[in-house]
């Protein structure tokens, strides 16, 4: 038996129960892995929810690293007391041990910790197919990033900077504002109190940007669109805010040619191939020194109900993890 977080039925972080479970045997292109620490997402609560729906009973989280324990036997590329840390599949990583398809794991280079590996592989390889696959950034772009004080914002802007965009980021509060420039934004719009449209336009002389990056949703997709360059890009990848209203094409869209696209982590990431040129080129970033994380706070796995309250309460501000 092992200990994991199970969700009966969708609602708030109370719906999250500390249960024992009997994980199932192995299956020949899968392994078993003790999670030393798990991530912890914004994704977590749009499953908890219903926002995103999942097959209930079910786990919840989707992203951990730790150590393998069992091998399938078709598995080739790791083995037995490997450190590995793995983002997707289905989510059931808030648990003591699990098991996930092999294809999903990578090993952990050296000078990375469990703890770090834990918290970047969903945010970094989200950055990773947002600036190098969606929309690849390039020196002379100008960029907006909502929620740049994020936990993907820190990663993406970071990445970003070292490209050599020159970076827009919004923020909630007055308090993120050093947060997001210590990470590399040029310049930081608190968006609770400031026009963010307006000051874009100040910033870029009336241009616009290339490209948003929009993980709030619905309280700033139309000032987004608003922001962008004729044939710009809107990058919609999250709904922190709420989900998004249908799109009105000839108003939204059509009016300057702009390109809309709505991508996930699971598309970009179909082969094992995907996965470990993803993983590769972030661990790069660490190894360069380009991209830096600071955990911002450990919370137990008993405490997943209480790091869900903080975590949609704003109060999360950088990567925070589980420890079971």
């Amino acid at each position: 038996m092992t200990k994991a977080i199970i969700i009966q039925k969708p609602g708030g972080p109370e719906v999250l129960e500390i249960t024992d479970i009997k994980l199932k045997a192995l299956g020949s292109d899968q392994i078993k892995v003790k999670n030393i620490a798990i991530g912890l997402n914004y994704i977590d609560t749009y499953h908890r929810s219903g926002l995103y729906p999942v097959p209930l009973p079910s786990g919840i989280g989707l992203e951990g690293a730790g150590i393998i324990t069992e091998v399938g036997s078709s598995v080739s590329e790791l083995s037995v007391g490997d450190n590995v840390a793995y983002a997707g599949g289905s989510p059931s990583a808030y648990a003591e041990e699990r098991i996930l398809p092999a294809q999903i794991a990578v090993k952990i280079p050296d000078g990375i910790s469990h703890k770090v590996a834990a918290c970047i592989m969903t945010k970094g390889l989200t950055s990773h197919y947002l600036l190098c696959k969606t929309y690849k950034l390039n020196s002379s772009d100008i960029v907006l990033f909502h929620a740049a004080a994020g936990g993907v914002g820190q990663v993406f802007s970071q990445w970003a900077k070292g490209i050599g965009c020159k970076l827009i980021g919004t923020v909630g509060s007055d308090d993120k504002i050093g947060i997001a420039k210590e990470n590399g934004c040029d310049h930081v719009i608190n968006y609770t109190s400031q026009d963010f449209v307006k000051e874009v336009k100040k910033i870029t002389n009336g241009a616009g940007v290339s490209v948003v990056y929009d993980g709030v949703g619905k309280n700033t997709f139309q000032g987004s669109v608003d922001c962008l360059k004729p044939r710009g890009t809107m990058v919609s990848f999250g709904n922190a805010s709420g989900p998004l209203d249908p799109l009105n094409v000839p108003k939204d869209i059509q009016s300057k040619s702009l390109f809309f696209t709505r991508p996930t982590m699971k598309d970009y990431y179909t082969t094992r191939d995907e996965v470990v040129e993803g993983a590769e080129e972030l661990f790069k970033q660490f190894k360069f020194g380009k991209i830096k994380i600071k955990i911002f706070k450990e919370y137990a796995l008993v405490e997943a109900k209480q790091a869900h309250l903080d975590l949609e309460s704003r109060k999360i501000n950088g990567p925070a993890i589980l420890i079971p």
